[in-house]
């Protein structure tokens, strides 16, 4: 089978660039990248910058494209937002969900472009959301492949469980089209059977015996019934095969992850990511917090949070990034320069070591502090590279 791909919601590349180092063979026939409300669009600049200016390369709000047009492609990726995914009545239309909620965009391609293999990203919490309603939003998106003639693995997996600078929990979804060999391989297997033996993850992210399972059958008369009905506790793994949905919570085993040490700049770290003598802000973000608060008369309550290591400890990975990376900001990452002895945070390069890019990836002419905001966004290169290892296996046996 033709390693042909589709990346929607592309950013800086993440997904290409962790499949081309799993294979050069993959070939990126299509490409949607947009920054919505924004004049300058600096991620898709350095996507092109990167992977050439062409027409198959498109910056424009993924809503607005005729998802007919879309070349052929057999692998479907992407890194989509966490939104409401409650769909509503329409009268004479249907069902649709909200307008502005991407998956939707997904599901309008894979509808339209039927790719045999998906893979897409997302954060740990859609399993668990809404709070009101646990697991509808990935009920939705699940009975949404079903209905696209589907089957599902999904993973909740830590990048530094498995070797790597960063301690970021993201979720990641495999599908396949029920017509493929790897569906006829599996389809006849225990479901408990592919989540510790044969399924998508198990090869590259190794787990322990998994404990604390549910298995349903998963019925509904449409995406209106699992948006109002719908409530399922998902587990950090599972799979959705033959009508049946099954969860576990799984163990990963271990791989050490690589400390901060290992990728920090030694030489000549420029002074401008000093924090200054005057720690006083920065002590406050990251010391532990109980603050009185008041939520309407009479009503008061008591804010808490822990405190963070300041500074960040060398002989760890980092933490979760977040797009305000390299800000004043509780979540920033603080270190102690091994050189200076001073206290800096962590410089563009760092970052993008801390993610697996090559050095230098994001200075394609972008702002410093968009920079950070695209590392924040970014997923761990190198996990989409072991996961590229397993679809190598799957697309020669296609």
């Amino acid at each position: 089978m033709e390693k042909t791909v589709c990346e929607l919601f592309a950013g800086v590349g993440g997904f290409r660039v962790g499949l081309e180092k799993a294979d050069t063979n993959w070939k990126t026939v299509w490409a949607n990248q947009w920054e919505p409300g924004k004049k300058s669009q600096h991620a898709y600049d350095c996507y092109i910058k990167h992977f050439g200016n062409e027409s198959k390369y498109v910056n424009k709000d993924i809503s607005s494209v005729d998802k007919t047009t879309i070349p052929n492609h057999n692998l479907l990726v992407g890194g989509f937002p966490c939104q409401d995914y409650s769909v509503a009545r329409t009268g004479a239309k249907g069902i649709e969900g909200k307008k502005g909620v991407l998956w939707w965009q997904i599901r309008d391609t894979l509808e339209a472009k039927k790719p045999k293999f998906v893979l897409l990203e997302n954060v740990d919490r859609l399993l668990k959301s809404p709070a009101n309603q646990r697991g509808r939003d990935f009920g939705v998106i699940l009975a949404c492949f079903n209905d696209l003639g589907y089957t599902v693995e999904w993973r909740v997996i830590n990048a530094a469980d498995y070797g790597f600078t960063q301690r970021r929990r993201r979720t990641f979804i495999f599908a396949c089209k029920n017509d493929t060999q790897y569906y006829k391989n599996i389809k006849k297997m225990s479901l408990e059977k592919i989540i510790q033996n044969e399924g998508f993850f198990i090869k590259e992210f190794p787990i322990d015996v998994n404990i604390d399972s549910t298995e349903i059958e998963f019925k509904y008369s449409d995406l209106m019934d699992i948006s109002d009905n719908f409530k399922m506790e998902f587990k950090n793994s599972g799979v959705m095969l033959n009508g049946k949905i099954y969860t576990t919570e799984v163990t990963p085993i271990h791989i050490d992850a690589k400390p901060l040490s290992k990728i920090i700049e030694y030489n000549g770290v420029d002074e401008k990511y000093n924090l200054g003598k005057d720690l006083n802000k920065w002590n406050y973000l990251k010391g532990a917090k109980d603050i009185l608060r008041k939520a309407g008369t009479p009503h008061e309550y008591h804010f808490r949070e822990g405190a963070i290591a300041f500074p960040d400890r060398l002989d760890k990975p980092a933490r979760t990034m977040l797009t305000s990376e390299g800000s004043l900001n509780r979540s920033t990452h603080v270190i102690e320069d091994p050189q200076s002895k001073c206290y800096r945070i962590l410089t563009p390069i760092e970052t993008e070591r801390i993610n697996g890019f090559p050095d230098n990836w994001t200075n394609t002419g972008m702002p410093e502090r968009f920079r950070y905001f695209c590392m924040g966004n970014a997923l761990v290169v190198g996990l989409i590279e072991k996961m590229g290892n397993t679809l190598n296996k799957i697309f020669e046996k296609e």
